[in-house]
């Protein structure tokens, strides 16, 4: 265990000599690169980066676990162990309470409106504002669209069903859970197969179906359950070292924003392309889809709420992004009352 600690420390002193030499720069992600649609996304930003700086710049995108455990990534950016990460943003709540609420407000906006919050309503200023006393540079660069709520081994048929439940559930959706006697835990997303397949947990959320079913639940729990109540929309980004991301000019830093901007767009599309196949597959290996109970829904709602209140009383930063976001909610949502085709 030790030589593999000193294996790693070594590999990531040898990567950050690279990157200050200024000819590459190295990227881990907290997810394997095979992971569905999340997977990819770094190494496609890499690419457009690359490809917009006629090869200026050349980051080398690794996976969960090649340099750090993958719940140490944002430690070792922030350090300067590794020039850049990608993660979801909600994994850093404990260090910066904001990202939770980013990562996935339970009850939140859609992707469309979380998509504006963030670019055109004053979020990303805000976030920045918590990511500085870190020395680090977030850049939003994958957006996911409305999630599942959830596999589980049990059927829930009422609120009582929850007490007692051992849940794989992150971000504020799992101190939400806890809120109605749910035991949860975060487990990496490369073990949660495993968690379920051998009892360790009764029941595990991750993200959408592509998603899901490209990690195998399907075969270790029978049913599926929505709405995504916990993440209906959630983010994940780039995130770089602020010395590293200073030491380019303003043309890269740039070239770097506009190549999240299309990873973004691109996910979107891929996300919703391939949820309706995703669906069926999951069905037709035997898992049954449904509902969770009205009653539940209203009780993780007046749960969440506050959950919501007692971080934002707890953090300043979360209580200005809360309102903002709320705020922002209320004023686009307008549009989408007038543009409804059925009442």
């Amino acid at each position: 265990m030790r030589n593999s600690v000193l294996a790693s420390i070594l590999v990531a002193s040898c990567s950050f000599a690279t990157w200050a030499s200024g000819e590459s720069y190295d990227l881990q992600s907290v997810f394997g690169l095979n992971t569905p649609s999340i997977g990819p996304s770094p190494g496609l930003w890499a690419e457009r980066v690359s490809r917009a700086t006629n090869g200026e710049v050349t980051i080398n995108v690794h996976g969960a676990g090649d340099f750090v455990p993958p719940f140490e990534v944002f430690g070792a950016v922030s350090s300067g162990a590794l020039p850049m990460g990608f993660d979801w943003i909600g994994y850093w709540s404990e260090q910066i309470p904001v990202a939770g609420l980013v990562g996935a407000m339970p009850f939140g906006p859609s992707p469309e409106v979380a998509l504006g919050w963030m670019f055109e309503g004053g979020g990303l200023e805000i976030i920045q504002k918590a990511y500085d006393p870190f020395n680090v540079k977030v850049l939003p660069c994958h957006l996911v669209v409305s999630e599942a709520g959830g596999w589980f081994t049990k059927e829930i048929s009422g609120v009582d069903d929850l007490k007692g439940l051992n849940m794989r559930i992150a971000g504020l959706g799992g101190l939400t859970m806890a809120k109605l006697g749910v035991n949860t835990q975060l487990v990496p997303a490369g073990e949660i197969y495993l968690s379920l397949e051998t009892g360790r947990i009764d029941a595990a959320e991750f993200s959408a179906p592509q998603l899901d079913l490209g990690l195998g639940f399907q075969k270790v729990a029978k049913t599926y359950y929505f709405p995504g109540w916990h993440q209906p929309s959630s983010w994940d980004s780039i995130i770089i070292n602020m010395d590293v991301w200073n030491s380019f000019d303003e043309r890269t830093q740039q070239i770097m924003t506009d190549a999240c901007q299309a990873n973004i767009a691109w996910n979107l599309h891929d996300q919703i392309d391939a949820q309706a196949e995703a669906i069926a597959e999951i069905r037709d290996a035997g898992v049954e889809v449904k509902r969770l109970p009205d009653d539940v829904l209203a009780a993780l709602r007046d749960a969440s709420k506050e959950v919501l209140a007692e971080q934002a009383k707890a953090d300043p930063i979360f209580a200005e992004a809360l309102e903002s976001m709320q705020a922002y909610i209320d004023s686009v949502g307008e549009w989408g009352t007038l543009q409804a085709l059925s009442r």
